[in-house]
């Protein structure tokens, strides 16, 4: 009897860091990937794209979520360079815990067992004293707008987990 391959959603796909791991996962030959972009690409055969235009509280998942047993979460707003916005903060928040969470809330009314949001290493701060590397115990001690966004959909999932037994993996 086959065993059936976990589903997975992957966001962010097409980013730095979400097409590392798209690789991997379409390398390890063991799922069943969907992955979610904003705009069309060509991808390999092995993976099914969905359109999702933005990452915000109003985000309908729903298509992208259809059978998805775990979410790979890596879409977000990240290092603005020129940034316009008057309160950049707000911006961020938008889209990093917003757009997160509603979509953590959809993927526990899709049935999906496990949610991993990739985080930032910024939520720790912006550096550590020589030979003293940040730990798995070491404080938040987000600095600038995308670190505090980051930190705020951390403890944001891990409520949604405590509320509804959804695994939360950071």
């Amino acid at each position: 009897m086959a065993v059936k391959q976990k589903r997975v959603l992957l966001t962010g796909a097409t980013g730095f860091v979400g097409r590392a791991v798209q690789q991997r996962i379409v390398a390890d030959g063991q799922y069943d990937l969907t992955i979610a972009v904003r705009r069309a690409v060509p991808v390999a055969n092995v993976v099914r794209v969905v359109q999702v235009p933005e990452l915000t509280a109003q985000t309908d998942w729903s298509a992208a979520l259809q059978g998805v047993d775990v979410v790979v979460h890596s879409a977000a707003r990240v290092h603005v360079m020129n940034e316009t916005s008057a309160d950049p903060l707000a911006e961020f928040r938008k889209v990093n815990v917003d757009g997160t969470l509603a979509l953590g809330r959809q993927a526990v009314a899709a049935g999906v067992q496990r949610f991993v949001f990739v985080s930032s290493i910024k939520v720790n701060g912006e550096g550590t004293e020589l030979g003293r590397p940040y730990t798995a115990d070491a404080l938040a001690n987000p600095s600038d707008p995308y670190g505090v966004s980051k930190y705020e959909a951390e403890q944001a999932l891990l409520a949604l987990a405590h509320e509804t037994g959804l695994e939360v993996t950071i």
